[in-house]
């Protein structure tokens, strides 16, 4: 029999609606308890971890429910881990357990669309799926997952696409590595690259900034001063930006604040490819990260995580090659 552990941290699945005010909020008690006591031929235990909206997570309590996770496998040898979570910021706590957790055990991240008491709620259906996949043999060595409406994603990948729509978590250019079917638990991909930081602290600041047409030079300049250890810009197209920002880039360069470049489009990546002035080419030249794919959010992340490590220029070029 399979031993499940089952964190939960709040969101939009441990909600219910007001019926008269018609308002989603916390709720004192968690109304998924009652859903996995409906499960069979698996031992599950349960903590209450936080219960807070997902708008309200943290980068310390991101890192705080990865320690947690370690702490609890390590001692008391589960064989999987299932997160509830808000769908607000799931994608960015997803990624930074990915980046952090230690124990190899399936970790499965979940959330709801609908609160508890809302007709066609998802949450029940969501967590049984993310048990029985965190249950799944086939589930080890894919990093942390994410479940929702029957499609298992890669916390690298995944990202919430609609506001309100059940089916919202995709991975655009990817898809889903998997689905929960009612028989079984089914894999067509796994993730060929991973990578874990020892990480014991989150102490950066990391500010994430996207580019516009005519971006005013005076907003990148203020953005540019504020303290920080380092920036993501989602640029234009395959990773280019308006000429009246790149002498604020080339300052912040010098000056060894690491700039990281993504995309503002939702597939595809960032390319040293146009020569002009703003251009890719001249980004890469002047000094800027690449990334291999990443959002903005989540190189946020990652540049957060890579500088707890090391700051050193050609390591953290190395780490968003991945």
């Amino acid at each position: 029999m399979k031993k499940i552990l089952i964190l939960h941290t709040g969101g939009t699945i441990a909600m219910s609606e007001d019926v008269q005010t018609g308002e989603v909020k916390p709720n004192s008690n968690n109304p998924l308890h009652d859903t996995i006591m409906k499960m069979e031929n698996v031992s599950i235990s349960v903590e209450d971890f936080l219960n807070v909206p997902s708008p309200h997570m943290t980068i310390v309590n991101m890192l705080s429910l990865a320690k947690r996770i370690d702490e609890r496998v390590i001692n008391e040898a589960f064989d999987g881990v299932v997160i509830t979570h808000g769908t607000d910021t799931l994608e960015e706590t997803a990624y930074l357990l990915d980046l952090t957790v230690i124990s190899s055990v399936p970790v499965v991240v979940t959330g709801a669309m609908r609160s508890s008491n809302e007709l066609g709620s998802d949450g029940p259906y969501n967590l049984l799926s993310s048990v029985r996949t965190a249950m799944s043999d086939q589930a080890h060595d894919k990093g942390v997952l994410v479940v929702l409406n029957d499609e298992i994603h890669t916390a690298k990948n995944v990202t919430k696409t609609h506001t309100s729509n059940i089916a919202t978590f995709q991975s655009p250019q990817y898809g889903p590595i998997g689905i929960v079917t009612k028989r079984h638990v089914q894999f067509h991909q796994s993730p060929t690259k991973q990578e874990t930081f020892p990480v014991e602290k989150m102490s950066k600041k990391v500010l994430l900034v996207k580019a516009v047409a005519g971006m005013e030079k005076e907003v990148f300049d203020a953005i540019c001063n504020i303290h920080m250890d380092g920036l993501v810009i989602e640029a234009l197209g395959q990773g280019n930006v308006p000429p009246e920002l790149v002498s604020a880039i080339e300052k912040l360069v010098q000056n060894n604040i690491p700039v990281v470049l993504v995309s503002r489009c939702f597939n595809g990546i960032v390319q040293d490819v146009y020569g002009y002035k703003g251009g890719g080419k001249h980004l890469k030249d002047i000094g800027v990260i690449f990334t291999n794919g990443l959002s903005g959010q989540k190189a946020r992340i990652k540049l957060m995580v890579a500088l707890e490590s090391s700051s050193e220029t050609k390591s953290l070029h190395s780490s968003f090659d991945l």
